[in-house]
């Protein structure tokens, strides 16, 4: 049997190349962040997706020395940044750009949360779109604004337009990652380009809610505009992220499994809602059966599980009453702390669930020590090791990050006691 692609394709997220790529004899790939596509006719350039304001310098680069032509369209495959910060870059005279009718929405929200949303993000991000916006800098000089796109076109459920002999559909399917997600189908060619719909690693299971903090995603929704895509069966799938998929049978085949692992999840966590189960049950429980096995490199099974069941039942759990009132657990951390007979009772619990083997335990009781102004060393300590150990055992690309900045605040937070003066 054939290896799912997840397990044979390189899973690093978010390595930007800018180098340029020929895909056929009128597309051409240039790898940012994201993905930006050039199509060329014998009437003027299509751009779909033009990156970072920081990164649309490279792609223009690559598609200049390709051909200068007027670029005639420039397609939105969503409304995220790393798709359209580039827009006012690559318009000029004459240029349409076409989004889908939720991209309006979509960029309201986006500002409306931005400054929310880019710290939350930063522990991702943070390096990585600094370097790049350094090495910008250092190539380009002054970097163009990070475009608020406004289009020229927008559409609900389908537009098609023709260009130099080419006929281009796009086909909506808003909620499947953002509220103005479109695809991008060459009927004549048998080729789609669908964006990020399906992440930033191909095969791989869906974020239903971001863990830097964004709106719910449907699972059904999702699950449908994967069989979108599948219905129209394409030889040849350029997606959002790293290399393009080849081939009619493998691209159905890593699809299916895609859209039948994400209604498995569904079905299995309405199924135990139904039956009374709490969430944490759910959480532990539910696992792919080998047949539905998809890489778990960017979203994990189990928050897809959470993601679910909140956007079915609310933030509510209906496990404590102290969720409907604004008092937080953490306080009354020190009441537990004088319970306990002090710190260090508590670090030493902590120690034996960690080298029992329950590490996510010992975390539970550290968050005693580590929400007070200044937690004991060898709390800070003992965290920052489970944190390591948790590390070396992830392979998702938001959970590594998360657990490596985790450690570089609690390694500061060290460094801060041990100065004079402090943590007397």
């Amino acid at each position: 049997m054939r290896e799912p692609l997840w397990k044979t394709r390189p899973g690093e997220p978010y390595v930007a190349t800018f180098g340029s790529q020929r895909i056929n004899d009128f597309i051409h790939l240039s790898e940012g962040f994201s993905n930006s596509f050039l199509i060329t006719t014998e009437e003027g350039r299509i751009v779909i997706n033009t990156g970072h304001f920081h990164e649309a310098p490279y792609h223009k680069a690559n598609y200049d020395a390709i051909t200068t032509a007027p670029t005639r369209y420039i397609i939105l495959t969503q409304g995220h940044v790393d798709h359209v910060g580039g827009v006012d870059h690559f318009r000029e005279p004459g240029t349409q750009v076409i989004a889908h009718a939720g991209n309006a929405e979509h960029q309201a929200y986006d500002k409306r949360l931005a400054r929310f949303r880019g710290a939350r993000s930063a522990f991702a991000f943070r390096k990585k779109i600094g370097d790049a916006v350094e090495r910008a800098r250092k190539d380009f000089g002054e970097l163009p604004a990070q475009a608020v796109p406004i289009p020229d076109i927008t559409f609900e459920d389908r537009y098609e337009f023709g260009l130099g002999g080419l006929r281009v559909e796009l086909i909506g399917v808003p909620g499947a990652e953002t509220n103005d997600s479109l695809v991008v189908w060459l009927p004549e060619h048998r080729i789609c380009f669908p964006g990020n719909l399906f992440g930033c690693l191909f095969g791989h299971f869906p974020n239903l809610v971001t863990i830097r903090g964004d709106r719910y995603r449907d699972a059904l929704t999702v699950a449908k505009a994967v069989q979108t895509v599948m219905d129209l069966d394409p030889e040849l799938l350029l997606v959002g992220h790293h290399q393009p998929v080849e081939g009619a049978g493998v691209i159905q085949e890593e699809l299916a499994r895609l859209r039948d692992a994400i209604l498995y999840v569904h079905d299995e966590t309405v199924a135990g809602m139904n039956a009374g189960k709490d969430l944490h049950t759910l959480l532990d429980e539910i696992r792919l059966p080998p047949g539905l096995e998809v890489g778990e490199g960017y979203g994990k099974v189990s928050w897809g599980v959470q993601a679910i069941w909140e956007n079915y039942a609310g933030w509510f759990h209906h496990e404590s009453t102290t969720e409907l009132y604004s008092v937080p657990q953490r306080e009354i951390h020190g009441d537990l702390i004088d319970l306990a007979g002090g710190s260090d009772a508590i670090v030493e619990r902590a120690r034996a669930r960690f080298e029992a083997g329950e590490p996510e335990a010992a975390l539970h009781l550290l968050d005693i020590l580590l929400s007070r102004p200044e937690p004991v060393p060898a709390a800070v300590d003992l965290a920052i090791g489970i944190h390591r150990f948790l590390e070396s055992r992830s392979t998702n690309f938001w959970l590594t990050a998360w657990l490596r900045d985790q450690v570089e605040r609690l390694e500061a937070r060290r460094s801060d006691q041990a100065e004079p003066g402090r943590g007397e």
